[in-house]
């Protein structure tokens, strides 16, 4: 994107993101019952006056925007807490108390929000919770906000759209691991708060790393078009699964002219597969029910907010606002689509793509936490998989056999090293990346290309606009220059695992057996689940776990599971879950040995190098 098409002259943004603020927030440093910080938005300080030199002026401007953190009035009776979390969490008034909408990430963050909701407009009680959608800064902080017994009694319903529990366990268990280790990453979580380390990831500045938490809901929401009064706040659903999360929804206040979209049209282009790992996302599917939203709301809308970022305010800017937003996601699907009939790759996509200008003179289209090139590839794989169709990369070697062979046939790790500094003083930092990566597979103990590669690392990372991108390329230096850091976020917490259905239960565990190690197992088990009034027969052969539900046929061991003692079960944790109320009868050791063959996966995984 060329830097004379950057509006920087439009201040619009600016007056929207501090309109309405009514309060401070008062927490900017939160921390856990034992002293630990899960959130420091001081530490963002920093982003004011012009941009330095080390961030994307058009990134610094965009952090300037999101580290903007109090309470703001987004309508009468709705107001926001931004600045406190990746996310933001509203409050809307009701006769008696206030709803919730999407409690953050985790149960601190989520409290000093509401603390702070009532410092300025009193003790109100939660009256309703309301989840968006399935990603875990949209419902982690839920028992900051509610109780267990309020929700159970009826008194606080907890409403989402259907499949929201499911999708929302899934993601976080499945490959929990795998994203949550990539996901320090995305989000920077080791750099320093700094113009040279993390200025924040676009979407918002980070995540919290606190209590994460999960009450399911009490009422889905199924149909488009569905009408709720929750404390005599009235909504309108409409559905859009498959769009930025697999159970997603937006709604209308129709007695106060306000729109939430979710997490579907924000101010910046959003991801069609996350730098964690996801599924690839449906842009077409995206651009049709933003279609749907302006032909249901538009006309009867004066604002608009998300889940992240400010509100566009005044009927005709929320639907262009929409409109863009939608054309954004269109555009992108169907050019690839065009393109890749042509016979072009997603990479070759990715680098001939360019947005209509009116789409890239407007800032809430520009690429801070999706961007076009990753997108691009994300459609690519969507529609065509991995394999671009030349047989030459049909079977590829491995990464680091081919980093040794690459770096051989160059002359040694020396050789490369010096042609890559070569690159590198020549203005080419993505070739000298490509050389340097050889090198730290090939040879990882090799200090001259591990320093190397750290600095074009980091001098890509300055010249991102993509905060995501930013905190990849700077992550992968501070791990060469100080080791792995791991990762600092669980999400799969004992809320969420506790939220396990049977079927999910096997499937997590299905993904952890070790497949040769099991090869000449042939374990057959049935599990009781009183709790949800299930039975299963479970067999292991093969390497594989299967189970049917009922199934007839002989087992050796029969365990009884109540729901406290599921979790503990899906971590390996035996002797919590006996004490939570597991019970065996029959063979002991056939357990022994299923749990004997189970490998879990490793939170602190080599990223960049082998």
């Amino acid at each position: 994107m060329a830097e004379s098409i950057f509006p920087y002259e439009d201040r619009r943004d600016f007056d929207d993101a501090a309109r309405g603020r009514v309060a401070v927030a008062g927490a900017a440093v939160v921390e856990d019952d034992q002293g630990r910080v899960v959130w420091d938005a001081d530490s963002y300080r920093f982003l004011t006056g012009d941009a330095a030199d080390s961030v994307h002026p058009s990134l610094w401007r965009q952090s300037s925007l999101v580290a903007m953190r109090g309470l703001f009035e987004v309508t009468e009776g709705i107001y926001q807490a931004r600045g406190m979390d990746l996310s933001n969490v509203t409050f809307v008034e009701g006769q008696t108390g206030v709803i919730v909408i999407d409690p953050l990430i985790s149960l601190e963050t989520a409290k000093a929000a509401l603390e702070l909701y009532r410092s300025a407009r009193g003790d109100r009680p939660v009256t309703g919770v309301i989840y968006t959608h399935s990603h875990v800064d949209h419902f982690g902080g839920v028992r900051g906000v509610v109780s267990q017994e309020d929700v159970d009694s009826g008194r606080v319903p907890v409403i989402a759209p259907e499949g929201f529990t499911e999708h929302a366990v899934s993601e976080n268990v499945y490959a929990g691991t795998a994203m949550g280790r990539r996901a320090g990453y995305m989000y920077g979580a080791a750099l320093p708060r700094d113009p040279r380390g993390g200025v924040g990831a676009g979407l918002g500045q980070t995540t919290s790393t606190g209590t994460v938490t999960l009450i399911p809901p009490t009422l889905l929401i199924a149909k488009t078009g569905e009408e709720h009064t929750v404390d005599g706040v009235r909504m309108v659903f409409q559905m859009a699964p498959g769009t930025e999360a697999p159970a997603e929804m937006h709604f209308l206040f129709p007695d106060r002219r306000a729109l939430c979209m979710a997490e579907n049209a924000t101010h910046t282009l959003h991801n069609l597969l996350t730098l964690r790992g996801a599924q690839v996302r449906d842009p077409h599917g995206w651009a049709r029910y933003l279609t749907e939203a302006i032909e249901m709301f538009g006309g009867k809308v004066d604002v608009v907010f998300a889940s992240h970022h400010w509100p566009t305010w005044g009927a005709d800017n929320v639907v262009e606002f929409l409109r863009l937003q939608r054309d954004l996601y269109a555009y992108q699907h169907d050019q690839t689509l065009r393109l890749l009939n042509k016979g072009f790759t997603g990479i070759e996509i990715a680098e001939m793509f360019e947005l209509p200008p009116a789409l890239q003179q407007a800032w809430h289209t520009h690429g801070y936490y999706g961007s076009i090139s990753h997108n691009v590839k994300a459609i690519y794989q969507r529609y065509m998989g991995w394999y671009d169709g030349n047989p030459a990369r049909l079977w590829q070697l491995p990464p680091a056999d081919a980093a040794t062979r690459y770096v051989q046939a160059m002359g040694g790790a020396d050789a490369v090293v010096d042609k890559a500094r070569q690159a590198a003083d020549a203005g080419e930092p993505r070739w000298a990346a490509q050389l340097l990566d050889h090198v730290v597979f090939a040879e990882p103990g090799h200090q001259q290309g591990r320093a190397l590669l750290a600095d074009v690392l980091e001098q890509l990372g300055f010249g991102c606009e993509n905060g995501t991108w930013r905190n990849n390329y700077l992550s992968g230096a501070y791990e060469l220059r100080k080791g792995n850091f791991g990762t600092p976020t669980v999400t799969a917490s004992p809320d969420m695992l506790a939220q396990l259905s049977p079927d999910m239960f096997f499937d997590a565990l299905a993904v952890q057996v070790d497949g040769p190690k099991a090869w000449d197992l042939d374990l057959a088990l049935r599990w009781q689940f009183p709790d949800h009034q299930r039975s299963f027969r479970t067999t292991l052969r093969n390497g594989v776990l299967s189970y049917v539900e009922g199934g007839a046929g002989d087992v050796a061991v029969t365990l009884t599971v109540p729901r406290a003692a599921l979790a503990h079960l899906a971590t390996g944790d035996l002797d919590a879950a006996r004490s939570a109320g597991l019970t065996v009868d029959g063979d002991a050791s056939v357990l022994d040995r299923l749990q004997g063959v189970l490998d879990p996966g490793d939170p602190n995984f080599n990223i960049i190098e082998p």
